[in-house]
């Protein structure tokens, strides 16, 4: 089967990889498409900007008692089966007058005494886990609410590109929000311009000379106003380096192209 025609497996794989839950031999085939795949990158990248946007808005929060409880009562089990398999050893050693030995009857009592209190811990810990399910789980709830609500107005992503060199090393992740009327860009390249040098984002249509969209500030993450025609029908968007400011509007690139891409219809 040929993923990259299959646009909605792509998305589910790319959301489970960013989730951490693609995992073996399926992740690293994901990742050696990925490489190779422009819409595939861009799919990794949107899915894990987007789950690293909504687990910053999420506050702090404590874990219970009863998930203290628990690591405590595996902790002191751990070291009880310690000390009752060192006592059976030691019973086990065959020496003179074992059925007499003082330390036989002393590992023994350790080890009923260890048992009894393990069965009480364990019974304190399932009522006290009880007690607390019913407000974690109406906790839960409440989160699922908040976390729907944040998705609800979420930006919209109508069309993505990937911006690479010549060496199809990527540079700049580039989205369009039609609700916003907004294309946002994020540096994932290691590339900075000079102080008296500015990136200008270009619009290449398939017919006609090229259109600026702006001029990119030098932040991680660059957000420029767009229209829906400033994107439809344009096939491959492109950067150029210019001196500092950008070429006036009406005017091609004065300076290099370093990076473009193909500007790609998502249904996401």
């Amino acid at each position: 089967m040929n993923l990259t025609q299959n646009s909605s497996l792509v998305e589910q794989l790319a959301a489970s990889y960013a989730l951490g839950t693609l995992r073996g031999g399926a992740r690293r085939r994901f990742e050696a498409l990925a490489r190779t795949h422009a819409p595939i990158r861009a799919s990794a990248l949107i899915w894990q900007g987007r789950l690293a946007s909504v687990a910053e808005l999420q506050p702090q929060a404590a874990p219970s008692a009863a998930v203290w409880k628990r690591i405590e009562n595996l902790v002191n089990a751990d070291r009880e089966a310690k000390a009752m398999q060192a006592a059976r050893a030691q019973a086990a050693t065959p020496v003179a007058g074992w059925w007499a030995s003082l330390n036989l009857w002393r590992g023994a009592s350790f080890a009923g005494a260890a048992a009894a209190v393990l069965a009480v811990v364990v019974g304190v810990n399932l009522n006290s886990s009880n007690a607390s399910l019913g407000g974690q789980v109406a906790s839960l709830g409440t989160q699922v609410k908040d976390l729907s609500a944040k998705l609800a107005v979420a930006p919209e992503i109508q069309y993505v590109a990937v911006l690479a060199d010549d060496k199809a090393a990527a540079s700049m992740l580039v989205t369009f929000d039609p609700k916003n009327q907004k294309m946002m860009l994020k540096r994932v390249g290691g590339f900075r311009e000079e102080a008296d040098k500015s990136l200008q984002l270009w619009a290449i249509p398939q017919t006609g000379g090229p259109k600026s969209l702006g001029v990119l500030g030098s932040d991680a993450v660059i957000r420029l106003p767009a229209t829906g025609n400033d994107v439809r029908q344009v096939p491959v968007l492109a950067i150029s380096l210019e001196a500092k400011g950008g070429v006036p509007a009406g005017s091609g690139p004065a300076g290099p192209v370093l990076f473009k891409g193909a500007l790609i219809e998502t249904a996401l």
